[in-house]
């Protein structure tokens, strides 16, 4: 049983691969593998159910990337695919992800110096051989091995980013939500709460027939390795090295399952020292009375915190720092949903270099999504290839206003993401920065200056009149690019200032700011503004990532910009200038 998202995971893994074999990312063949993607994602069709004319007559799809569809459906492989995987193993791809690998430089490490893997890598990197390779030397070397430091990828219990486990567990969860005798369906652990990496996947199933459900686990496409086959439960390896385990619960039992496998494991021993001192036991099957072996509740996560005298705790903050008192003294923040959005403020349109979707799709997405008011925010001048020109830009202003005029359920805002130079200048000049409504402004480049300097560089672009919000403030990419260095405090200080949003970019690779950062905002004062980081209609789903990770930094409503009624945050978007 093949889905579309099945499809264009392998689409995704194509490309990627056949970066590696093309050594470049602009390859004509890795573009169209990316223009099919897109052609998916934008047509909202199930591709399982469409002939090769009808494959082809979707945007981006030719004919060479139909057959490929169409023998991935009917046999659940693709044998150009296969060939590359072959070529280049999971050990060997995880090395293009580090900064300062790309592929020209990773096949040359693999030629020249035999390394497939990390240990390998750094063995080379400790004997100082990558400095010997054509094009590298002594900077390169350092700033390998720095990476790789910075990234955690040192450990021998290394992380699985949440942007890579995310699209497996939602594929699984999608799966097993159609099986025979299947209930309810939810992934559990740190991905539930949203942690930046993951161990592994736990996800929990409520169903009356196991014994399929552990079969189609096992027998999976994304099953690389059986490690354990039992009648409710099954782990599998993927490919990449990520263990799944999946849990079958009656229905009856699914709520405390669920929560006992969301963890984390501090928050679940807290609760189950309150049901203790209540003279109850928690397990994964319930909350019990000890004396009677009564079920007191087991069904919902609900139920189980109210029998405890708790308010319900969000998955997002369960990590006892803090919740366990609020909640038994009735006193959990009033935390942002995705309900509470109203708008988004970091848009991207094809008139940025990297934005995929048309302004007339992209509104289209943001009405459908039923915002408020957007801001389309395509990329400032100075960020070569992907930015516009001053008289670009006031042609996509004119552009915009007449999407306006059509769609007048939605506010238009005409903005820009700005990009701050390594002095913390921006682009255009002032005159020209007034004529847009909303600016974001970004760090893009010069990730390896001091933090005292990234420090006076991001204070330097919130103080500008013409700032409304900081996007992902790092500049991170997690797994892949450490962030920035910076003096948080003084930063969060400015931002208080001068009063500039911060964004909580929830864009699974980026996730910025962190947690930490923002719970150290919102205790300052500053406001957040939650944002998408769009380039594509199909992305608008990172709204509800950017509202958990929020939530992970304890943000209320009152603390988010873009929850406020459209003439109140047009208000405050318009006090500084």
């Amino acid at each position: 049983m093949v889905s579309t998202r099945d499809v264009v995971a392998a689409l995704q893994e194509l490309a990627a691969l056949t970066t590696l074999e093309e050594e470049s990312p602009q390859s004509f063949k890795v573009r169209a593998y990316e223009n099919a993607i897109s052609g998916i994602q934008g047509s909202g069709k199930d591709v399982t159910k469409l002939s090769k004319s009808e494959l082809i007559a979707l945007k981006g799809i030719g004919k060479s990337t139909a057959d490929k569809i169409l023998q991935f459906v009917e046999s659940g492989s693709i044998d150009k695919l296969e060939k590359l995987r072959e070529a280049y193993p999971p050990d060997f791809v995880q090395l293009s992800k580090i900064p300062g690998i790309g592929p020209k430089t990773l096949k040359l490490m693999r030629r020249e110096l035999a390394i497939e893997n990390l240990d390998q890598l750094q063995a080379a990197i400790a004997e100082e051989k990558l400095r010997e390779l054509p094009g590298l030397g002594k900077t390169s070397e350092e700033k390998i091995a720095k990476a790789i430091e910075r990234l955690g990828l040192h450990g021998k219990d290394r992380r699985t980013p949440i942007s890579d486990a995310m699209p497996i567990a939602k594929r699984l969860v999608d799966a097993l939500s159609e099986l025979d005798g299947v209930s309810d369906v939810a992934y559990c652990g740190s991905l539930r709460r949203h942690a930046e990496t993951i161990g592994d996947i736990d996800i929990t199933v409520a169903g009356t027939l196991p014994q399929p459900v552990m079969d189609f686990i096992a027998d999976h496409q994304l099953s690389a390795e059986v490690i354990g086959h039992g009648e409710t439960k099954t782990s599998i390896l993927t490919r990449e090295g990520l263990q799944v385990d999946v849990r079958v619960v009656a229905p009856e039992e699914f709520g405390a399952a669920t929560m006992y496998f969301t963890g984390s494991k501090a928050h679940n021993i807290a609760l189950r020292q309150r049901a203790i001192d209540r003279g109850w036991l928690l397990n994964e099957y319930g909350l019990f009375d000890n004396d009677t072996e009564e079920v007191i509740a087991c069904e919902t996560e609900a139920e189980i915190y109210e029998a405890l005298d708790m308010q319900y705790v969000p998955p997002t903050v369960r990590e006892n720092t803090g919740e366990i008192e609020l909640a038994a003294d009735g006193e959990i923040p009033d935390f942002v949903t995705l309900a509470d959005v109203r708008g988004d403020l970091h848009y991207h349109t094809d008139r940025s270099g990297d934005g995929m979707s048309t302004p007339e799709d992209m509104i289209a997405a943001a009405v459908a999504f039923g915002h408020e008011y957007v801001a389309v925010t395509d990329h400032g001048v100075d960020l070569s290839i992907n930015g516009s020109t001053a008289e670009e830009m006031i042609e996509h202003r004119d552009r915009l206003r007449a999407i306006q005029e059509d769609n007048p359920d939605i506010r238009i805002l005409f903005g820009c993401e700005l990009n701050i130079g390594p002095d913390g200048s921006l682009d255009y000049d002032d005159g020209f920065r007034r004529e847009f409504e909303w600016n974001v402004a970004s760090v893009h480049s010069h990730f390896d200056l001091s933090a005292e300097e990234q420090t006076v560089r991001l204070i330097k672009a919130i103080s500008d009149p013409t700032v409304n919000v900081i996007g992902h403030l790092s500049g991170r990419y997690i797994g892949r690019r450490p962030g920035i260095e910076f003096d948080v405090d003084s930063v969060i200080e400015a931002l208080r200032i001068a009063d500039v949003g911060l964004e909580v970019n929830g864009a699974l690779e980026r996730l910025d700011a962190d947690a930490d950062v923002i719970r150290q905002a919102v205790r300052a004062g500053v406001r957040l503004v939650i944002s998408t980081d769009s380039h594509h209609v199909s992305e608008l789903v990172r709204m509800e990532y950017g509202v958990r990770q929020a939530q992970r930094g304890w943000a209320t409503v009152t603390d988010v910009a873009n929850t406020m009624q459209c003439d109140d945050f047009l208000e405050w978007s318009r006090a500084r200038r």
